[in-house]
């Protein structure tokens, strides 16, 4: 048995901790607010008071919302000054390039290791311990803590020994997503002025077409104007669409249709969608 912390306990956090229990390890956990670490505890887990005490296990999984919540929580807090020597972090979170340099430069002057493993997948694939893991840092840590990665996920991509890399790729890939969902917005808009059904539109793409979970997913969800619960909300899709147009300026690379995306999820947000999945970003097409 491995022990193994992880901080955050939100919709992916929770998951994860629970995956890591049924696989038997000992796993210590804390976050923000009791009712789930009062619920991971009655599955197994152990709570600890604070990030200090958690940052005690040789390996640590975070899994928060932004650059701020990181860097509050590991970098400004002086956390990592009270961390043993040789202690993994492991950052699951989606976070801008920027800040991975960030930390991870402030985890080595701490002697504590520093890995970025972002994930693809929604909760039920969290949940289900299948989530493709995007993993960067130097080849021993990941080494060190691929067995965790094996219970959560059901591939670990190896995508280079700096952590930024892994994030780039992550930020990268959401953008698609984003961009995904805008155009089948568009055809689904197109195709209902037309007088064609959108669910049989979106079968037929999706069983043609464009199989996967992206165009299946999310376009069963815009013919079905289904936007509730949130697996992923529109501000999050912001968030992850500015870190995407901040990767390209620093390669001077223009992504114009990240400019469009930019006003849709503005207005998106202006009209009070901003807890809505972010699906619903196709709504700001006349429908």
């Amino acid at each position: 048995m491995s022990s193994i912390a992880v901080i955050g306990l939100g919709a992916m956090g929770k998951p994860i901790a629970r995956n890591l229990v049924k696989a038997g390890h000992d796993v210590v956990v804390w976050n923000r607010s009791d009712g789930p670490t009062d619920e991971l505890v009655a599955a197994g887990a152990r709570p600890a008071a604070s990030v200090a005490e958690a940052m005690r296990s040789p390996v640590v999984f975070s899994v928060l919302s932004d650059d701020r919540a990181v860097a509050e929580t590991f970098i400004d807090s002086g956390v990592l000054a009270q961390t043993p020597g040789g202690t993994v972090h492991v950052n699951l979170a989606t976070v801008s390039a920027d800040l991975a340099r960030r930390a991870g430069a402030a985890h080595a002057e701490h002697g504590v290791g520093y890995v970025a493993a972002p994930v693809f997948g929604r909760v039920p694939v969290a949940e289900a311990g299948a989530l493709n893991v995007l993993a960067a840092g130097e080849n021993a840590l990941l080494d060190q803590v691929q067995p965790f990665f094996d219970v959560i996920g059901s591939r670990t991509w190896r995508l280079g020994d700096r952590p930024e890399q892994a994030n780039i790729v992550k930020i990268l890939g959401n953008y698609l997503i984003a961009c995904a969902i805008q155009s089948l917005g568009e055809a689904v808009s197109v195709a209902e002025a037309a007088g064609v059904d959108s669910g049989q539109l979106v079968e037929l793409l999706t069983s043609t077409l464009f199989p996967g979970a992206v165009y299946t997913g999310y376009g069963s969800m815009i013919a079905e104007r289904r936007y509730r619960p949130a697996g992923f909300t529109t501000v999050l899709g912001r968030k992850d669409l500015h870190l995407a147009l901040d990767a390209a300026t620093d390669q001077d690379i223009p992504l114009p249709i990240g400019q469009l995306l930019r006003a849709v999820f503005d207005e998106a947000i202006a009209e009070g969608r901003g807890a809505d999945d972010w699906a619903v970003i196709a709504e700001q097409q006349p429908r």
